[in-house]
């Protein structure tokens, strides 16, 4: 199993946590951006950055992940688009994004899209905070020792 990891929007609380679950259990793993992004140096980690423009940081993610590997995004169709390729997603909150419950993660998402398109004003996501990054170590935890066998 690779990482894969949307790194435009990787909240900092998350990258040491991250980082060592990386080096204690020698993942290989991919940061790809539109900017240079570091969660930490190590011969495990890849940095790859992007041409700008929209969505060009999730084709590549795309184009790279297999099954079984795990991306990690905040993007709902890009955890889509990779759950399709029998990947895993978890998004920066700790959510699980599967088979069972991505498309209506997805149908909310395009709901409130065009909701805010008809010009109605929506509230984003909360801050992010300790407890979301509390909540994302314990799904990344989960998920490495179901898959990792730690």
């Amino acid at each position: 199993m690779r990482i894969f990891v949307d790194g435009d929007a990787f909240p900092n609380l998350l990258k040491p946590i991250l980082f060592r679950s990386i080096e204690r259990l020698k993942l290989e793993t991919f940061v790809i951006s539109n900017k240079p992004i570091t969660i930490g140096k190590s011969k495990l980690i890849s940095y790859i950055i992007v041409e700008q423009g929209a969505d060009e940081a999730d084709h590549h993610i795309v184009e790279l992940a297999k099954e079984g590997d795990l991306v990690i995004t905040a993007d709902i169709p890009l955890a889509d688009r990779v759950i399709t390729k029998a990947a895993h997603a978890i998004d920066h909150r700790g959510e699980l994004y599967t088979a069972d419950n991505i498309k209506q993660y997805l149908a909310m998402r395009n709901l409130m899209e065009k909701i805010r398109e008809s010009g109605e004003i929506t509230k984003g996501p909360k801050p992010f905070d300790k407890k979301d990054a509390h909540q994302f170590a314990n799904q990344l935890h989960k998920f490495l020792s179901k898959y990792c066998k730690i």
